[in-house]
């Protein structure tokens, strides 16, 4: 056998028992339904009811031959059972309508007949895109994308030193945990406060107390301060805005608890690892607790909604206390109860901090535990102080008038100072972990994930402050907020800079994707002048050349996405401080700031001034636009879908409000079905995971124990195992992390392609061979040719399955984990490696030293 055909070597195995050590029981013969799939709505101490498929598949343990099992995982897009499985009838062998196992009917009752699957495996697969696209309400995760990029930047951790007598850095790993749950709090924070500006400022404050805005005829007439009614005081008002600040809070609590038990409350199976030994020697994604963070979440939910319910609370208290303190004719009560509840507030604000400071993730046993007194009264004691923080608003306080903005310029410039100083602490302590540990491979030298926590900061500026600028700009009618002229004050005047430095900010980055696009470019006709010389015998064709360096070219860019990424934060903490500083300094807007300078700078400060307004009315257009049409056309909520399919593999680390993690209720299906099947029949498995689908492929293998994962051997192809996680997330995908996978599952085959911008090689190193495969070629045939009589397509990321490397591939291991089977069950010595293939070591890897996490926490 050639060496881009050899399968992974073998290993010594000792006799498995007909069933692993947690394999579920199961009653009356029949398999259990559903492994790893949400509960359905009925008596949980019910027997299980079975499927059509399972109710016609008794259990047949240890066929001779063993049978074997393809397990097919999609990726990206997702894919019909029917696409998957090559035929249009299909049946549910276990799972919901959200996450399932499909087979052909034909291989329903596969169990009961191995006999007519002699040297052909029994083809499954695992569809789980509607845990990322399923039904409309979905597309209303596009408003959480800040939050969204604030929890990857945690993941995105540079590895800590690892190797005999390295000191992993614990403290360096939990301050970096800590500064990105402070960077996550402050833009829930930011979310709220942009509510209370919008809500607060500019409606109860400033146009309730104005004649433009209450005139007769005006749905706010009932506010008008010369009304006499009992809304017409600032104070009342501000309560009643109040409730939709409050509002979005409840919401947001909601969609986190909501979400929390639909995808991420699937424990894994007990005993998928060894809790006293997984945390020390396993890589992370192998722990059994990595895949279940109910604590953390709930811990987290619940420091945050009381975060957002206090920045209400602040919001209507500060104006109010601020004018019983310079109101000479104000109740000694009333004011004294307005410093009792200001200090209440810091409490709780110093209380919420503690508790997101104090603990991070547990992943060395699953833990179910939660933390009652944070999660319980957290929450409702911030809505108690905030509904006694309204009640004090609503006193009567006669002659009391609404004039000039609220104090947010202060507060939006703290939270942005907090963020900009939280993300340059962030790179100080990745870039120490990073040169503890150097990683050639690792995003940006180990600066990965300051720079995620930067752009997460950027969207989340732009996102809460654009709204807040679009509903002045509407509220103004013709003037623009904060010049002379205009009827109302308008809102911060920071946000009023923030809009003004996005049109810099999106012509430097047309910029460089000019200079990226020139580069690749020459990098096109450099590589077509040696394509046709890759196919002997074929006649060069300048067209067909052509085509295949762009493809080649184009996939490239995947790895220049971390420079321009480094580009678009370096910039935007430049710009971003400039508007910090140009707003303190001046007071004013942008426009009015300028106002007497010289008249080129005057005019290029109105025009960055009125076309970043407009940008970013444009921005929010469209994307209330993308997402009423994902709302209605599911084509389109498939795209938010993919957009989810990278970024929520990981769980809820950082920040309960952004999207749930999907891996969560994936992992735990496929470990599950994988752990119960061989289990069960003592059969060989293949997982083939495509795209994303080998990322979820990999983890579940991960997560199973030695005895189960003797049976399986692993196929990707198109995989961002090494080229993307392994670059972005080198602390969970580095080169010490794949290469311990290399070395704990039986055999491990991986296909790319250079045409492909996702997939490619996964075991860096000179290990490499044992596993990679590529690139393939692509196309397949250069010209037209007997066997190829039409023009052969440029696959690029798709139809893999088509290649004929992949069916090779797929039986090298079957055959490889059938030789390793008869051998186990014989008590022969370990068979050699075949090709000269290293041999690879059985269990959990002992080839690296300790976690950077110590037990029970993870940063």
């Amino acid at each position: 056998m050639s060496a881009a055909l050899r399968p992974c070597s073998a290993r010594r195995r000792s006799r498995t028992t007909a069933r692993a050590p947690y394999a579920p029981v199961s009653t009356g013969g029949s398999p259990v339904r559903g492994l790893g799939s949400a509960p359905a709505a009925r008596d949980p101490g019910a027997a299980p009811i079975p499927t059509r498929a399972e109710a016609c598949v008794p259990d047949r343990p240890h066929t001779d031959p063993p049978l074997a099992l393809e397990l097919l995982v999609h990726g990206v897009a997702g894919a019909s059972p029917a696409e998957l499985l090559g035929d249009p009838r299909t049946v549910r062998v276990t799972g919901d309508s959200t996450a399932a196992v499909f087979r052909r009917t034909d291989d329903a009752d596969a169990e009961a007949h191995p006999e007519r699957y002699a040297g052909l495996p029994v083809p499954e697969a695992y569809c789980w895109s509607r845990l990322t696209s399923g039904n409309g309400a979905r597309a209303l995760w596009l408003l959480l994308l800040p939050f969204m990029v604030a929890n990857l930047a945690h993941w995105a951790r540079p590895a800590a030193p690892t190797g005999p007598g390295a000191d992993p850095a614990p403290r360096a790993v939990r301050t970096y945990g800590v500064l990105v749950r402070i960077l996550a709090l402050s833009l829930t924070v930011l979310l709220i406060a942009a509510a209370c500006e919008v809500a607060l400022d500019l409606v109860a404050w400033q146009c309730a107390g104005s004649a433009t805005c209450t005139a007769t005829g005006s749905r706010l007439g009932f506010l008008a301060p010369d009304g006499g009614g009992w809304w017409s005081q600032p104070g009342r008002r501000l309560a009643l805005g109040a409730l939709v600040p409050t509002a979005l809070t409840g919401l947001l609590w909601y969609l986190s608890n909501r979400t929390w038990s639909a995808y991420e409350s699937q424990p894994p199976p007990a005993g998928t690892a060894d809790p006293d030994t997984a945390s020390d020697t396993a890589p992370a994604l192998g722990r059994p607790g990595f895949w279940y963070g109910r604590r953390i979440v709930a811990r987290l939910r619940a420091a945050h909604t009381a975060a957002g319910l206090l920045t209400v609370a602040v919001a209507v208290s500060a104006p109010t206390a601020a004018h019983d303190r310079r109101t000479a004719a104000t109740a000694p009560a009333l004011e004294a109860l307005g410093w009792i509840t200001q200090a209440l507030l810091a409490a709780g604000a110093v209380t919420v901090a503690w508790v997101v400071c104090r603990r991070g993730r547990s992943e060395d046993r699953p833990d179910h535990r939660l933390d009652r007194a944070a999660v319980c009264l957290l929450p409702g004691a911030a809505l108690a102080l905030l509904a006694a923080v309204l009640l004090h608003a609503c006193w009567s306080r006669p002659g009391w008038t609404s004039a000039g903005r609220l104090p947010g310029d202060f507060a939006f410039g703290v939270i942005m100072l907090g963020q900009g100083l939280c993300a340059l602490a962030l790179a100080v302590v990745a870039r120490h972990l990073h040169r503890r540990a150097p990683d050639p491979a690792a995003a940006l030298r180990g600066l990965g994930g300051p720079a995620v926590a930067m752009l997460g900061c950027a969207l989340g500026g732009v996102m809460s402050g654009g709204v807040a600028q679009r509903v002045a700009d509407w509220m103004d009618g013709g003037a623009t907020p904060g010049m002379a002229g205009a009827p109302l004050p308008g809102p911060p005047v920071l946000l009023s800079w923030q809009a003004a430095v996005l049109p810099p900010l999106l012509l430097v980055v047309a910029l460089l994707a000019a200079w990226f696009a020139a580069r690749a470019a020459r990098t096109r006709r450099r590589l077509a002048a040696a394509v046709a010389a890759e196919y002997p015998g074929a006649s060069p064709d300048v067209a067909r050349s052509r085509s295949i360096a762009g493809a080649r070219t184009a996939a490239a860019l995947t790895d220049s996405a971390p420079w321009f990424v480094a580009a678009v934060s370096g910039i935007t903490l430049v710009l971003g401080a400039g508007a910090l500083a140009g707003a303190w300094l001046s007071g004013q807007v942008p426009g009015e700031a300028a106002r007497g300078t010289p008249p080129l700078l005057e005019t290029a400060a109105r025009t960055a001034q009125d076309a970043g307004s407009w940008l970013i009315g444009l921005g929010i257009a469209l994307f209330v636009a993308w997402g009423r049409r994902a709302y209605r056309d599911p084509a389109a909520r498939r795209t938010i879908g993919i957009l989810w399919d990278v970024g929520t593999f990981w769980p809820r680390a950082a920040h309960p409000f952004a999207p749930p993690c999907y891996a969560e209720r994936a992992v735990p299906d496929l470990t599950w079905r994988m752990a119960g099947w061989t289990g069960r029949t003592g059969g060989r498995l293949v997982i083939s995971g495509h795209s994303q689908g080998s990322v979820l492929a990999a983890a579940a293998v991960w997560q199973l124990p030695p005895p189960v994962r003797r049976r399986v051997a692993l196929l990707t192809y198109g995989s961002p195992l090494a080229r993307l996680y392994g670059r972005w997330f080198p602390a969970y995908f580095g080169p010490a992390q794949l290469a311990a996978l290399h070395r704990d599952v039986d055999c491990w085959r991986n296909l790319w392609r250079a045409t492909d911008p996702i997939g490619g090689p996964a075991l860096p190193g000179p290990d490499s061979a044992e596993v990679d495969r590529g690139p393939l070629a692509d196309p397949l045939a250069y010209g037209r040719s007997a066997h190829h009589p039409l023009p052969a397509p440029i696959l690029g990321h798709a139809d893999y399955q088509a290649d004929p490397a992949f069916a090779a591939e797929r039986a090298a291991l079957l055959a490889r984990l059938e030789r390793a089977v008869q051998a186990a069950r014989a008590g022969e010595p370990r068979p050699a490696a075949a090709g000269g293939v290293p041999d690879q070591r059985p269990g959990v890897s002992k080839g690296w030293a300790a976690s950077a996490d110590p037990p029970g926490t993870a940063g």
